[in-house]
């Protein structure tokens, strides 16, 4: 590990206790505060020489209950999860102090101070780590602290591993050579580049290098001292997270396919419900001037409901099972059947020529009004009511018709174990400008990685991806 990195761990354990006793002082002082001792004056004789303390026990307690949490951990963390578990850990802290004391015959004078320490410190912990990150961050765009990678590969996956870390640098890795494989010469140019000081590891790339080549990359890497990691996104897609377990001595490998089951599945749901219920209520007036403009523009039918022949729209969910879908109507009467239409497909061509999909950028078939919902996603505005049905969620996969997942290969297929949402991580990154193969790698990865934090994260970033319209048409 890089010594900034072993720096900023270590640098985080007296800023915790620093932030942890901030947070108690502040919590002491504020009790005195005109806005509380008007509510309720001041009863309790605890001196600050008396509270200090006690402030500073709690503190290093807590300071143990953070190591036991994995605060301390040199692997990189997600900055959402390093958050959840700050507030899990204060709770688990307090807790913790509250049981001392009740098992100590210890009295604590003041409830206040108690909540407000907790709360307080929950705070000052989150806000003291977000300022270590971005100093952090502000170092490595300067070059410090970075890890410098050596790719070996050439495929998708290293190149987009290639452009990621060019257009990321926040992550802190800085790609300085790439080769299509390993052998004697590119053995020199790494040896090279550690000579000058710019190489810390090296990444395999190609899931489809034999084990001899995966061997000799790995013990040069031993050799040279250098760190090694490899890319196994021939098996992610298929695999998924994975735990260990031991029968018999005997290694068993459980595949999970997606922490959405159990208890995510049912907060998922009751989050659903909840959010959905509100923005239909929101909504409302909005929905209802859609609707009469749509009605004026056109008299009908205001929803995409029906097909030509007079058929429910239906979508796949969850599970490959199709659904009645409806939205908005954009497009023109019976435009569905121009995408099966040879003169319109020769004419305008498809977008998404040789995947399932259909998609044209300047679409005809759309109307003026119908333009102006599809910019701002106005249309899918109504899909809030079948969120609120169950029948999709609010972030999600796509959902698609299903002769298009007909065509889906086998793999793609996982895309189908959650339900379909509004928003989700293949739409907030391109939109329709994304080709279906990447559209399904990231939707895979939700789904595999999927945490409460990611979709409010998602949904946070829902209206900027819609205000500045990115791929959308």
């Amino acid at each position: 590990m890089k010594r900034s990195g072993l720096f900023f761990t270590i640098v985080l354990l007296p800023l915790d206790l620093l932030a942890l006793v901030a947070a108690a002082v502040t919590a002491y002082y504020s009790r005195f505060l005109p806005v509380f001792t008007s509510v309720r004056p001041v009863v309790f004789d605890l001196t600050i020489e008396r509270y200090l303390p006690v402030a500073a026990f709690a503190a290093f307690v807590w300071l143990l209950v953070f190591a036991a949490s994995g605060l301390y951990t040199t692997r990189r963390v997600a900055i959402a999860h390093e958050l959840t578990r700050v507030a899990l850990a204060c709770s688990t802290g307090m807790a913790a102090v509250f049981a001392i004391l009740f098992f100590s015959r210890t009295f604590f004078e003041s409830r206040y101070i108690a909540v407000a320490a907790w709360l307080l410190s929950i705070a000052f912990v989150c806000a003291e780590r977000l300022a270590v990150r971005l100093v952090q961050r502000s170092l490595i765009r300067w070059g410090i602290g970075e890890c410098r990678v050596v790719l070996i590969g050439e495929n998708r996956s290293s190149a987009a591993l290639d452009a990621f870390f060019a257009d990321r640098h926040r992550f802190g890795f800085h790609v300085t050579g790439h080769f299509k494989r390993f052998d004697g010469g590119v053995a020199e140019r790494i040896r090279e580049l550690k000579r000058k000081d710019k190489v810390d590891e090296v990444w395999l790339t190609d899931p489809e290098a034999s084990r001899e080549a995966a061997l000799d990359v790995l013990g040069f890497t031993e050799v040279e001292h250098l760190g090694f990691r490899y890319t196994a996104d021939f098996f992610a897609s298929a695999v998924g997270k994975s735990v260990m377990h031991a029968f018999a001595g005997v290694p068993v490998i459980e595949v999970r396919k997606t922490p959405l089951d159990g208890w995510g599945a049912i907060y998922k749901r009751a989050f659903d419900i909840a959010v959905s219920g509100i923005l239909i209520v929101l909504t409302a007036p909005v929905q209802l001037a859609i609707a009469v403009a749509l009605f004026l523009e056109s008299p009908g039918r205001v929803l995409f409901s029906r097909l030509p022949h007079g058929g429910k729209v239906m979508r796949v969910g969850q599970g490959g099972k199709s659904f009645h879908y409806f939205k908005f109507r954009s497009m023109v009467k019976d435009a569905h059947t121009y995408r099966f239409d040879p003169a319109f497909l020769k004419r305008y061509g498809n977008m998404r020529e040789g995947s399932p999909l259909f998609k044209l950028k300047d679409d005809p078939r759309v109307t003026p009004i119908g333009r102006l919902l599809r910019k701002f996603s106005l249309d899918e505005l109504p899909e809030f009511f079948l969120v609120f049905l169950g029948r999709m969620s609010l972030v999600g996969p796509r959902p698609h018709l299903p002769e298009e997942v007909a065509l889906y290969k086998p793999h793609q297929r996982k895309v189908l174990t959650v339900k379909p949402g509004i928003t989700g991580m293949a739409q907030m990154s391109g939109r329709a400008d994304l080709d279906f193969d990447e559209e399904v790698r990231l939707d895979i990865h939700y789904l595999e990685h999927w945490s409460p934090w990611l979709d409010l994260y998602l949904l946070l970033k829902t209206p900027l991806a819609v205000i500045f319209k990115k791929g959308a048409y």
